[in-house]
């Protein structure tokens, strides 16, 4: 996602003034996605063994949640969140819908995914389409900084592996506090800096410095307490993270690409990216954080 102001927090990953916010917005869409998406992970399922007939959430799993730890990590921050069936959720960064369909799935709550990227929502339809839960969640194309909604609508905005492509947190976290009803729930799950610099490129959500906007823990807080949030709930998750991801690099040096995976999204670089990643980790260049605030 990108913004309209470059003016976060600036560290070892980020040059101020680089690029502008639209050339930034053009950056995070090529590195996203290509023209067509949906065909794409179509094929990919269907070289998989996959019926496109008859698609399950667990048929998608291997490509579906495009964040550290998967579906995994999207549970453990549910339930610290409380999510249920009464509440109306905005997923901000769906990608291509796999944690909005997890979430409507699992708690039968109303979900509505916003993506920076035109084609991931088109994929995010289709594939909620196919298993079934249109009723349930919906999708719209938008920018995280300004975000297409009224105040105070939602009761929880979730967000996973998101900011770091997002200079302006001030104003994100703003907005964010913006549509949520009062007294509703924040739920993060992100990529944070590590105390070690410079992160190794490329990575999953950059190519090069010029989309990367890391903050600390510490800076995250301070970010989320002045837009008006109270943090209720931090967990660091950087150890699980980093087991996840040694077991991932060593799978795919064993035994190869398989048909179905992050690398149908990103190409043939994201070998490359998940060995960064997992040195990033290993080295104290990124860590992890799962957190819960309210309004």
């Amino acid at each position: 996602m990108a913004t309209d102001q470059v003016s976060a927090p600036q560290d070892g990953n980020t040059r101020a003034g680089a690029s502008s916010p639209s050339r930034i917005n053009e950056v995070i869409q090529t590195h996203y996605a290509g023209s067509d998406t949906a065909s794409a992970l179509l094929s990919a399922l269907e070289k998989a063994g996959k019926d496109l007939n008859h698609l399950t959430l667990e048929d998608l799993a291997p490509v579906d949640e495009f964040h550290i730890r998967g579906r995994t990590a999207t549970l453990e921050l549910a339930r610290a969140a409380g999510l249920n069936a009464r509440q109306h959720v905005l997923d901000v960064g769906s990608g291509i819908g796999g944690t909005s369909r997890c979430l409507a799935k699992e708690f039968g709550c109303r979900v509505t995914g916003l993506d920076l990227t035109e084609a991931y929502c088109r994929a995010a339809t289709l594939l909620t389409e196919k298993v079934g839960l249109s009723s349930l969640v919906d999708y719209r194309q938008g920018d995280a900084t300004r975000l297409p909604f009224d105040d105070g609508v939602f009761d929880v905005v979730w967000t996973e592996h998101v900011a770091m492509n997002i200079p302006d947190k001030p104003l994100l976290y703003k907005e964010l506090h913006r549509v949520l009803k009062p007294g509703g729930t924040l739920a993060i799950y992100d990529v944070l800096a590590g105390p070690c610099t410079p992160v190794l490129f490329p990575v999953p959500w950059a190519r090069t410095p010029e989309t990367s906007f890391l903050v600390s823990a510490n800076e995250l807080r301070k970010l989320l307490e002045d837009a008006g949030f109270r943090i209720s709930d931090w967990v660091d998750s950087t150890d699980a993270a980093r087991a996840w991801f040694v077991a991932l690099v060593e799978k795919i040096r064993t035994t190869g690409m398989p048909p179905l995976g992050f690398h149908v999204l990103l190409g043939a670089d994201f070998q490359a990216m998940a060995q960064n990643q997992g040195r990033n980790l290993q080295e104290g260049r990124i860590v992890l954080g799962q957190l819960v605030a309210r309004k």
